[in-house]
């Protein structure tokens, strides 16, 4: 879930920082010249035989988590699933790093667990090059397989009878611009032999990281799956209005940044979101933007110290692009600039969700996750449940999507709570970098804002073609 545009902290019993500092150690870090490009993910160890609830979690972690019944409810999906629609027919291509070793059997696990059937495909591929053997002693490897299987697992949740493709890279084996160009291969390999309709991609790198003059060269994927249809998702972030200066994710810069893919135009960003929900998956209160920077009981718990830290969605402005066209209805609020995100799902760590590892390296249990990893292969499913409705895929959403906020779809929940404004200690000063509140309409905090699903996903069908 989190990202150096991750954090990634596991543990089992007693927490455990494989680097050295709050949420930067144990961060997957690939040597590189330049970037390295990371998951964005925090977890932790909840139980080796039994999937948590939310009082187990609160008792655990001072905050509750959700299994997938409750999210699916939240999201108001079973209207469509007793209509048919689950995603049948479509393909989820989920691109992580790695991959991880047991993630066919960790699946399993889950789905008999929360009474999940079985995806009716699920291929793995590794078309930019064999993955090197799994290694539990590698940091860099042990993040990656975390945040496969909880893309993996909850892209499922939300459209259960969608086929999946996990795309694994050899990412420790490239050179340069550290991982990107066999994420770049390995996707138009996806897209030209026409694998799936959406692709989701829960990593990124701050923009000012990116080497001048290579982004055009990086974007061949995104062009690509704008002419051939396919529906492109990145994560916004979990270091709210800012994001990592270096490639090990040790040091946040002290102003707004934004991360890419997410700020591409021809992707769709989506942000985080904090839900309150009961047993049953009711909300208590209305969606908030998520930031658990100043949540002391829950850091304290997580990293052992109470001190706040950059741990909120991900929005802002990018200094690489320019508005495009389908957010000039939105110019009072991005200006001339490509703004982020475009639309946000559930992300808190004040609403964790619960994902079960057995790769090794760690405790075989169940963990629970949050971050805007966990939001985006939710709304990867949201999208596969939308093109099942088209019947065929939606390609670029974006423009879609601002036109059903321009028509007010009652499918589109505004969210009018919370900021992205993150504080932080560094070389021991305290930094604030202010973000971008919530508020009625589009803002740069939650974007368009979230999705009631039953609404929605014929609204998107609509809209993008259908």
């Amino acid at each position: 879930m989190l990202h150096r545009a991750l954090r990634y902290l596991r543990a089992a019993g007693v927490l455990t920082l494989v680097g050295g500092s709050l949420f930067a150690g144990g961060a997957p870090v690939v040597a590189a010249a330049g970037l390295a490009i990371q998951p964005m993910l925090v977890t932790r160890f909840a139980s080796a035989t039994q999937a948590p609830d939310s009082d187990q979690c609160v008792q655990q972690f001072t905050e509750p988590c959700y299994q997938p019944a409750q999210i699916q409810a939240a999201y108001h999906e079973q209207p469509l699933f007793n209509r048919g629609i689950t995603g049948r027919g479509q393909t989820i291509v989920i691109v992580d790093s790695f991959g991880s070793p047991t993630i066919r059997s960790d699946l399993a696990t889950f789905d008999r667990e929360f009474g999940l059937p079985a995806p009716p495909s699920f291929r793995i591929i590794q078309p930019a090059g064999r993955v090197p053997r799994y290694n539990g002693n590698n940091g860099t490897q042990l993040g990656w397989a975390g945040e496969t299987n909880l893309d993996v697992d909850w892209a499922h949740t939300i459209a259960p009878r969608a086929n999946i493709v996990l795309v694994e890279t050899p990412v420790a084996e490239s050179t340069g611009i550290a991982g990107l160009p066999e994420i770049v291969a390995a996707e138009n390999y996806v897209i030209d032999h026409h694998l799936g309709a959406v692709i989701s991609q829960s990593f990124g790198t701050a923009e000012a990281t990116l080497p001048r003059g290579s982004i055009s060269g990086l974007r061949s994927t995104y062009i690509n799956a704008e002419q051939q249809g396919v529906t492109v998702l990145a994560a916004t972030g979990d270091q709210g209005a800012t994001d990592f200066s270096n490639d090990a994710g040790t040091l946040l810069y002290t102003h707004r940044a934004v991360i890419w893919p997410a700020s591409d135009p021809l992707v769709t960003a989506v942000g985080g979101t904090q839900l309150a929900l009961d047993s049953t998956g009711r909300r208590t209160t209305a969606d908030a933007v998520w930031n658990d920077g100043s949540n002391y009981a829950l850091l304290n718990v997580i990293a052992g110290s109470p001190d706040p830290t950059g741990i909120a969605t991900g929005g802002g402005k990018s200094t690489l692009f320019g508005r495009p066209s389908y957010q000039n209805g939105v110019a009072r609020v991005v200006g001339n600039h490509r703004g982020i995100p475009d639309i946000s799902m559930s992300a808190s760590c004040s609403g964790l969700v619960v994902t079960y590892d057995s790769f090794g390296g760690e405790s075989a249990g169940w963990y629970v996750s949050c971050g805007t990893s966990e939001a985006t292969p939710l709304f990867a499913g949201i999208v596969a449940l939308a093109a099942q409705v088209a019947g065929h895929s939606l390609g670029l959403i974006n423009p879609a999507l601002y036109r059903l906020y321009a028509e007010r779809a009652a499918g589109l929940v505004d969210v009018t709570q919370g900021s992205n404004t993150v504080s932080f200690t560094q070389h021991s000063t305290m930094y604030t970098v202010k973000g971008y509140s919530a508020g009625s309409g589009y803002d740069l905090a939650s974007g368009v804002g979230t999705v009631n699903a039953d609404l929605f996903v014929p609204e998107l069908a609509q809209a993008a073609g259908g």
